[in-house]
């Protein structure tokens, strides 16, 4: 059973120096990353420069039980990180005209008449509907879904979710009037009414992805009806005039415009310069994706693999998602190299031979979404002895993550054949080891985006394009950090490794 994370543990809030320079001192955006970890925020000027640096404001040390949130605890996590933000401004701006927001995909959480939480906030980690997901898998067609959708039928997903509160806990399923998003209910509270966009809507698989309408099938599927859900923005739709409670807090944003919420993967990859076929994202923070976003239409058939989901109503987003990436390395690092320095470790990791270590990992923690989408799929490390020590633990778990991101990039290569893959993430940031993995995993070059907060950026500058103060984010890229080079007598050692897994991996769960 999932335990609520309790963000009222200490506060680590820091300041980020900026990764790009500012072209202007003027902010007029403002931009929030709501993630699985912890909330940031930054200023923005009106060419998508980010200004002065970002504030980053984590969940306390019980950050890694992503599953569930408490409500009405994050929406004031989230105004807390607004108010260091204009605290550490100085002067702290007179005006800010656009507010944009990044925030995770797959949230639920129930409201009632009043507005109140009538549910924790489920996130995509709550495998409490497991049973749900292999219903619906056999009462309806799931390729013909997922090629609607976009969406696999599993447990991080809308339609499983909710049958298991409709079974499970009757009497909170009656009393919640609406089932929002968290970006949704946060722009319920700041501004007393809300919209989903199609971006945040097709996450939660129960959008049509090519009509960019609510999926009246699955909705029946799923036990709701349509008044249940929030209307689908219109292009270019923003909220104005905050509730006054927090028109009082933030008199700066006394005028501002806020655009709805974008899904932070699509966030990420607009943020990191990749907005077509040419690049493709791999990102690596609590959890792990890698991404291709693009303007057009969803494709007729979707790899089972992958899903397809939308930064907007011209822009599609095809991947697949990893339940496990930096937050298995900082369980892994906790449990059994607590005392260790980071530096240390990291050092410790780039002179540990490749698949030297005698282990097969798979990497499940926190389950299992691409490639095979098994609700039952659970962590496992095997090929322990007496003599194993907790940097091959930690090495093998990097290189099985890499394993399962060499089989979505398999899936991937129709959509972008020739593309350059561009990382990002502070989990990949903080180890260059796990990145020159990657290259030799994947057996290409892998660039390391020099942008430490590219969710932000991505939100910022559609919000910017949305409000016509830029043409198109398509004429914005990033500059790459550091080039990693692929070796390749590692390649040929890891495909090896690969393999052993797959068979693993085929015994214990197929």
């Amino acid at each position: 059973m999932s335990t609520t994370v309790d963000i009222f543990e200490e506060v680590e809030a820091q300041a980020l120096r900026a990764s790009i320079g500012s072209q202007s001192t003027k902010p007029i955006l403002l931009a929030l990353d709501i993630g699985s970890s912890g909330v940031r925020a930054a200023f923005f000027d009106d060419q998508g420069y980010e200004i002065d640096g970002a504030v980053r404001v984590g969940y306390g040390a019980s950050a890694n039980d992503f599953a569930t949130f408490d409500a009405e605890a994050l929406l004031e996590r989230v105004a807390q990180t607004i108010d260091s933000l204009f605290a550490m401004s100085s002067p702290s701006p007179v005006r800010i005209e656009l507010m944009a927001i990044s925030c995770f995909w797959h949230s639920l959480v129930g409201v009632d008449v009043a507005g109140c939480a009538t549910t924790p906030v489920l996130g995509w980690a709550d495998s409490r509907a497991r049973a749900e997901a292999y219903h619906l898998r056999s009462e309806l067609d799931e390729a013909t879904t997922h090629a609607h959708t976009g969406c696999r039928f599993h447990p991080s997903y809308w339609p499983a979710k909710l049958r298991r509160l409709r079974n499970e806990e009757p009497q909170v399923f009656r009393r919640t009037k609406s089932w929002l998003s968290f970006a949704d209910y946060l722009t319920l509270h700041f501004f007393g009414k809300t919209a989903t966009s199609v971006s945040m809507a097709s996450g939660t698989g129960l959008l049509n992805q090519r009509t960019c309408n609510w999926d009246r099938e699955l909705l029946e599927a799923a036990g709701i009806t349509l008044d249940c859900l929030p209307v689908i923005a219109h292009p270019h739709q923003s909220f104005r005039n905050l509730t006054p409670a927090y028109e009082m807090r933030w008199p700066q944003l006394r005028d501002v415009h806020l655009f709805p919420a974008i899904g932070d993967g699509a966030a990420n990859s607009i943020g990191s310069g990749c907005q077509t076929t040419e690049r493709v994202t791999l990102m690596i923070g609590t959890s792990g994706a890698m991404r291709v976003c693009f303007m057009g239409d969803p494709p007729g058939r979707l790899p089972p693999e992958l899903w397809c989901y939308r930064a907007d109503r011209d822009r599609i987003a095809i991947g697949g998602a990893l339940s496990d990436g930096g937050g298995l390395y900082r369980w892994l690092k906790e449990s059994f190299l607590p005392a260790e320095d980071c530096a240390v470790i990291e050092s410790e990791l780039n002179l540990a031979p490749p698949d030297a270590h005698g282990l097969t990992v798979l990497p499940f923690w926190a389950g299992e979404r691409s490639t095979n989408w098994n609700p039952d799929a659970y962590g496992a490390i095997l090929g322990q002895s007496l003599k194993t020590n907790g940097i091959e633990i930690l090495r093998a778990a990097m290189e099985a993550i890499a394993y399962r991101f060499a089989l979505i990039a398999r899936a991937l290569e129709p959509f972008a054949p020739r593309a350059s893959l561009i990382a990002s993430g502070h989990a990949l940031r903080s180890s260059p080891t796990w990145v020159q993995i990657l290259a030799d995993v994947l057996g290409c070059r892998v660039m390391l985006s020099e942008l430490s907060e590219a969710s932000m950026r991505g939100a910022a500058l559609l919000a910017l394009e949305a409000a016509g103060k830029i043409e198109t984010i398509e004429a914005f890229s990033m500059p790459v950090e550091t080039v990693f080079e692929p070796n390749t007598a590692h390649q040929a050692v890891y495909q090896q490794g690969l393999e052993r897994q797959e068979r693993t991996y085929k015994k214990l769960f197929t």
